[in-house]
């Protein structure tokens, strides 16, 4: 019995000692490099998430949504309730009632396990929409936002937007939205796209609006080349413009503009509304192809204005029965009727500087959310030129009877031949 205790002692200091080395050598035993035994007591690792009533439930679902997880694994401690049933109660107020999950999600599933002291939720989530879509939502609270945002959007020739917001916006709205960022900001967007808008709601105010848009024949890419060709072209001929004074450079911009473009009355006559997607009615067709419709002239005289921070605004409506547009601009507290693709046609002293009396007999526009045309200036004002000597030819013009561009043609022609004299 004695040798057994001996031989127990002896190989017990012969253990400690070899433990004492091993410390001694540098070698440390960690807890944490020890097989690691789950206890029913322990609480779950730190990737989960711990929730403690229907309300973070709630909050921790919605979070998911938001960063587009289709995974999420919960732990619920200390509950006051059933959690399976807050957990099917949960995903029914958030797949009908909240705006996000309305617009990216198409179904959720909550599993609920009992684990001794507390429960795992597994969540998965599976979506309609894109992380990209889902990160591209711009939350916009005032109208003015919303308004800029749609001319960053819409100038990147993007094809589709979502906005989240309260703001009381119909869908008829969205649309009118589009078309006067179209129209106001003619050097920074070509074309007008064909848009398509959907309001998704759900409860309470907050409401997400998608917008859809396309462009017929043509990429994105090739529309922001256009746009960058474009706006280099107004910005050049801006310079141009040459005056004493705000009309005289109106009226320098309209005499470049007519001198570098020809009015397609043919294609003109094929549009049966505004803002078709074609070359001719837009500013690039006006500026740098140098062919265009109505609306095409209007818009581009519109850009040189703004290029110059001169106040004009481009005016839809018809001329003799067919789809039109011009332009109104705004001088020393009187507002004007400019047509430059009539001045084109006809002549600069038939649709420059012109007052509502002068237009009504052969254009139609909405007059009562119009500017009132009534400026006191004309075209003769502007040049220097006395009506009377004007009727009676007194002073010997020899371009009188003749219209702007035959003049131009006419100058042409003796300039081309003094130069052949040389």
């Amino acid at each position: 019995m004695k040798k057994t205790v001996v031989y127990c002692l002896i190989l017990t200091i012969v253990i400690a000692s070899a433990g004492c080395t091993t410390i001694l050598e540098g070698d440390t035993l960690s807890i944490s490099d020890r097989p690691r035994v789950a206890t029913s007591n322990e609480r779950p690792e730190e990737e989960q998430i711990e929730v403690s009533s229907y309300v973070e439930l709630v909050g921790v679902m919605r979070g998911l949504i938001t960063e587009h997880e289709e995974h999420g694994l919960l732990v619920v401690y200390s509950y006051d309730g059933d959690v399976q049933t807050d957990v099917n109660r949960a995903i029914y107020v958030i797949m009908n009632d909240d705006p996000m999950a309305v617009y990216a999600v198409s179904d959720i599933e909550g599993t609920v396990t009992r684990i001794v002291s507390y429960f795992e939720v597994n969540i998965r989530i599976e979506y309609k929409r894109t992380r990209e879509q889902v990160s591209s939502i711009v939350t916009v609270p005032t109208t003015r936002a919303l308004r800029t945002e749609l001319l960053s959007i819409m100038s990147e020739y993007r094809e589709e937007a979502v906005f989240r917001m309260s703001l009381q916006i119909t869908e008829d709205d969205m649309l009118e939205f589009v078309k006067e960022t179209y129209y106001q900001n003619p050097r920074s967007i070509v074309m007008l796209p064909v848009t398509i808008v959907e309001t998704l709601t759900a409860g309470g105010d907050e409401r997400f609006t998608e917008l859809r848009f396309a462009y017929i024949d043509r990429e994105s890419s090739a529309l922001r080349e256009i746009g960058t060709s474009l706006a280099g072209s107004v910005r050049m001929n801006a310079l141009r413009a040459e005056g004493e004074n705000d009309a005289e450079i109106l009226l320098s911009l309209v005499e470049n503009l007519i001198g570098a473009c020809n009015y397609d009355e043919a294609t003109a006559r094929t549009f049966s509304e505004h803002g078709v997607q074609n070359i001719a009615a837009t500013a690039y067709g006006a500026m740098v192809i140098g062919n265009a419709a109505g609306e095409g002239f209007a818009m581009a005289f519109k850009a040189l204005c703004d290029e110059l921070d001169l106040d004009c605004r481009v005016e839809l409506g018809y001329l003799n029965g067919m789809v039109h547009a011009w332009n109104i601009v705004s001088l020393n507290g009187e507002n004007y009727h400019i047509d430059a693709a009539m001045c084109a046609k006809n002549g600069i002293e038939t649709a420059f500087f012109k007052t509502d009396a002068d237009f009504i007999s052969t254009y139609t526009w909405d007059m009562e959310n119009s500017l009132e045309c009534n400026g006191t200036l004309t075209y003769l004002d502007i040049v220097g030129v006395d009506p009377d000597d004007e009727d009676n030819g007194e002073d010997g013009d020899e371009t009188d009877g003749v219209t702007g561009d035959e003049a131009v043609d006419e100058a042409g022609g003796e300039a081309d031949s003094e130069a052949d004299e040389l």
